[in-house]
């Protein structure tokens, strides 16, 4: 089949021939139709210290996905081939305190597929049937092959209430995006997402946030102001992991103000700590999804009526990979999506 495959420790990617995926007993084999591309994705491509620290190549990488199923381990029963699916990425181990308890989101021995596990940038996947999430019918192929980097967006926009909330959103990229309008569509008052990029503010703009604010040219002190907010906000969702971006959160919230923290910061920073004491501010850090609590609520989102379809901006063969990435490095995108097969 081909893949696109971390085929040594450097940088880029190649489109390669390698073996079709054979499935266990408990497993399902799934014909790839659409993938995205996601920030981890180009990590890999570039070969950060993150990467090499991460990656074990020869790997075939990726693992937003949608897809069809064509084959079932004999101890599957639930599924059926032909049903049209997208897989939980963390595979984890069933056994530590955190699974046994049902928190399987914190396991504590956590493999990911398209990091350390074969992924999904292939014509085929194989995983586990307790991984698979089947769709409703009549769902765009191309809002399904993004349900895993949506489920951060809901996971993190709903990890504290918004209902009449006001809500800050530091980082404009797609994941920051979809939880700005999850936040709008489960009742949030004011939705305010700040970035530098233009490009991204402006399709924050058309999804429906209440203000998108370029911080280098107005605050978010300004930003209160001008939606005449008095006591701070009350939310926060923290996804760009810069140090500027915490530290104006931190002091735009209220007292008792709550940050749920997706972006994962590449360096050491300091914050003022006596003012996250003294202000009562909650932060909680959040990878991933909860399994499968946040799969569901994607679905009803999506069912009933949440369209994020203009988050992707941009759609590729698999082989135009190189320019697809390109596209991701330079910032001026929403999220991308590869075809792989029509359905």
């Amino acid at each position: 089949m081909k893949a696109l495959v971390k085929s040594r420790p450097e940088p880029g990617l190649s489109l390669e021939e390698v073996p079709d995926p054979t499935i266990g007993r408990d497993e399902v084999l799934i014909r790839v139709l659409r993938t995205g591309i996601c920030g981890t994705d180009l990590h890999i491509y570039e070969w950060d210290g993150w990467a090499q620290q991460n990656v074990p190549p020869p790997l075939v990488i990726g693992h937003e996905f949608v897809g069809e199923i064509v084959a079932l381990g004999p101890d599957v029963q639930d599924l059926a081939e032909g049903d049209l699916v997208s897989g939980e990425g963390h595979l984890v181990c069933g056994r530590c305190r955190n699974c046994m308890a049902g928190r399987r989101v914190q396991c504590a021995r956590t493999d990911s597929v398209g990091v350390n596990h074969p992924g999904a940038f292939a014509e085929y996947i194989a995983l586990p049937a307790t991984n698979v999430w089947r769709h409703e019918a009549g769902i765009d192929l191309d809002v399904a092959a993004i349900f895993d980097p949506l489920g951060n967006a809901v996971h993190t926009a709903l990890s504290f209430p918004v209902l009449g909330e006001d809500v800050l959103v530091t980082g404009a990229g797609p994941i920051g995006i979809m939880a700005a309008v999850i936040a709008r569509h489960a009742g949030a008052r004011h939705v305010v997402i700040t970035d530098l990029s233009g490009y991204r503010l402006e399709l924050a703009r058309k999804l429906g946030v209440t203000l998108a604010l370029d911080v280098s040219q107005n605050d978010v002190m300004w930003a209160m102001g001008e939606l005449g907010m008095k006591e701070g906000f009350d939310v926060g969702f923290e996804m760009s992991g810069k140090a500027a971006a915490l530290g104006s959160m931190l002091g735009a919230m209220c007292h008792g103000g709550r940050i749920a923290m997706l972006g994962l910061p590449t360096e050491d920073f300091g914050i003022d700590w006596a003012h996250l004491v003294t202000n009562m501010i909650t932060i909680k850090g959040i990878y991933g999804r909860e399994m499968f609590e946040t799969w569901y609520w994607m679905s009803v989102f999506v069912h009933s009526g949440l369209d994020i379809s203009p988050v992707i901006t941009h759609r590729f063969a698999a082989e135009e990979f190189e320019d697809a990435f390109a596209i991701v490095k330079a910032a001026e995108c929403g999220k991308v999506v590869l075809s792989w097969a029509e359905r």
